[in-house]
């Protein structure tokens, strides 16, 4: 992990979703925050996650805390919060990117998935957004930085839905909506407010779509491949880096060969 001293006396929050190898975008970004010079806490459901990508960032020279939750439940995301104040005294960073990609035919999806789907992306989002909140607004007023940044994750079918991925458009297009409306009320106090959205992206495993349509989503061209996990981390430790007068409200990152 190469130290580049950008984020130095901060701490940073990310929230993990099912990832694959390296704990997939939640992981990569934990571990590009770190290597900015935050303290970080790594949020996810599964035990062995978080403290995989924590134990890395500790092993690299940084400071990681692992955190086992669920973050649908509002009790639990405001425990993740507080053990994050806890170890590091300040919160100046979160990153909502906690989510599902739920690929069925509509009428043959069981209902308990929808709802499972609309828990994690959306209600799993707020839950951390409004205990964090708090401790944001304090960093934005007295950190080293004087800004603070709360940074969603959601797909692009916020913007390019696909067939068999309703739910996923659903929640998608309701965190880019919360996102800037939130951004709005925030825009006074210096705590920035943006979403970054994936497309297909390669966790380890067979290339995932932004809805799940994995190769069928993808025009191949010679030589292009899916979009990794740390291509999105890239992207959201650009977002968090800029001057505190700068807001990025929104930005895809898309495999070239994808169309649309």
């Amino acid at each position: 992990m190469k130290y580049d001293g950008r984020l130095a006396g901060t701490a940073a929050l990310v929230t993990c979703g099912g990832g694959g190898i390296g704990g997939g975008i939640g992981g990569a970004t934990a571990t590009a925050l770190a290597a900015a010079g935050a303290a970080v806490t790594v949020v996810a459901r599964r035990a062995d996650r978080p403290g995989a990508v924590a134990g890395a960032i500790t092993a690299a020279g940084g400071r990681a805390l692992a955190v086992t939750c669920d973050v649908t439940d509002p009790e639990q995301a405001g425990y993740a919060v507080a053990r994050a104040i806890g170890a590091f005294g300040r919160l100046d960073t979160v990153v909502n990117n906690a989510g599902r990609t739920l690929v069925a035919g509509f009428m043959s999806t069981p209902v308990d998935a929808w709802d499972r789907t609309i828990d994690l992306n959306l209600r799993g989002l707020l839950h951390t957004s409004r205990a964090a909140l708090p401790h944001l607004r304090v960093a934005a007023s007295s950190g080293p930085r004087r800004v603070a940044d709360l940074v969603n994750v959601a797909p692009v079918t916020a913007r390019t839905a696909t067939p068999r991925g309703e739910a996923t458009a659903l929640t998608a297009y309701g965190v880019v909506g919360l996102t800037e409306a939130l951004r709005q009320e925030l825009a006074g106090s210096h705590v920035r407010v943006c979403v970054v959205g994936p497309g297909t992206v390669d966790v380890g495993g067979p290339a995932r779509g932004p809805a799940g349509a994995g190769a069928a989503a993808v025009t191949p061209l010679p030589g292009c491949g899916p979009v990794r996990p740390e291509d999105v981390a890239d992207a959201i430790a650009y977002v968090v880096t800029r001057r505190r007068d700068v807001t990025l409200g929104e930005i895809a990152v898309r495999p070239t060969a994808r169309v649309g």
